[in-house]
């Protein structure tokens, strides 16, 4: 048994490139396994923008800074896992190219999770005299979107193994904080599924956004799609507080009850890893812990 965690110690992660990264307190490890089975290490010490800056660390205003942060760290530890997980023979992608990939897909995901259901809003306005009613529909359709997306993500195979490292984060991370000693057999007995995991977040985004965008009215199309590009630093401030909240009291029956859509969408992201996936999430929270 290793001393169970402070119910405000927090730790967790992101899947990589045949990888897992962990961050606890101030430290970051990536662990990623090279195409000879050696694990490969990257790490780092980083104090975050919430604890350098006293107001940057105030409630409502730390998760878009967070989000931020975590985006670009996520690009730099996925770079790192490319660069040692694909053999010589695959092109390995330059930084400027993943950062060039980032930019497409943030704009991308703002053409159909901002302006469609924008569009879709606009159209039905005549027909619904309902407000929240008529931003429910329009929720709808993001989340729609959203769903199919994942369920596309299911047909590629390194997607699929991606979401097995993803499963190992989880299934680390849970056993840690239940106190367990991490060795591989201690970690296979927990659960994928995890009640802060970024999968969640994103749905709780989506719940969030349809209660904030109801405060717009009933703008016309462009004035939608920049109110709602203004306020999605909003949307994600009290998403964030939200998950830490289901995090924090996971004990609770409303709490678990708030959390199993979030659950369940994670059928989709997580999968049951295999040993030698497990123990690279192992050896990444190690370094962090």
């Amino acid at each position: 048994m290793t001393d169970k965690p402070k119910s405000e110690d927090i730790a967790g992660g992101q899947a990589l490139i045949e990888g897992v990264m962990m961050r606890h307190g101030n430290r970051i490890a990536a662990a990623v396994r090279r195409p000879d089975k050696e694990i490969v290490f990257q790490e780092r010490e980083y104090i975050p923008l919430t604890k350098r800056y006293k107001i940057l660390g105030w409630m409502f205003i730390r998760g878009t800074i967070t989000l931020f942060e975590m985006m670009i760290i996520g690009i730099k530890c996925l770079m790192f896992s490319a660069e040692v997980a694909l053999s010589e023979e695959e092109k390995k992608p330059k930084g400027w190219e993943m950062y060039l990939s980032f930019i497409i897909s943030f704009t991308v995901a703002i053409f159909f999770f901002v302006v469609v259901p924008a569009f879709f809003f606009t159209k039905i306005k005549i027909f619904v005299s309902n407000l929240i009613l008529l931003n429910i529909l329009e929720g709808c359709v993001r989340l729609g979107i959203f769903l199919c997306f994942l369920s596309a993500t299911l047909l590629m195979k390194d997607m699929r193994r991606t979401y097995m490292y993803h499963g190992a984060e989880h299934k680390t991370v849970f056993a840690w904080e239940h106190g367990q000693e991490l060795t591989v057999e201690n970690v296979k007995g927990f659960s994928t599924r995890h009640p802060r995991c970024g999968t969640s977040f994103i749905l709780f985004v989506m719940i969030v956004s349809i209660l904030v965008f109801s405060l717009l009215g009933r703008p016309d199309f462009l004035h939608r799609v920049l109110y709602k590009i203004l306020l999605l630093p909003v949307v994600a401030g009290i998403s964030y507080e939200a998950i830490r909240f289901t995090g924090k009291y996971s004990h609770s029956k409303l709490v678990q009850l708030l959390s199993w859509p979030g659950l369940m969408l994670q059928k989709i992201t997580t999968r049951e890893p295999s040993d030698d996936q497990i123990e690279v999430a192992i050896a990444a929270m190690k370094k962090v812990i």
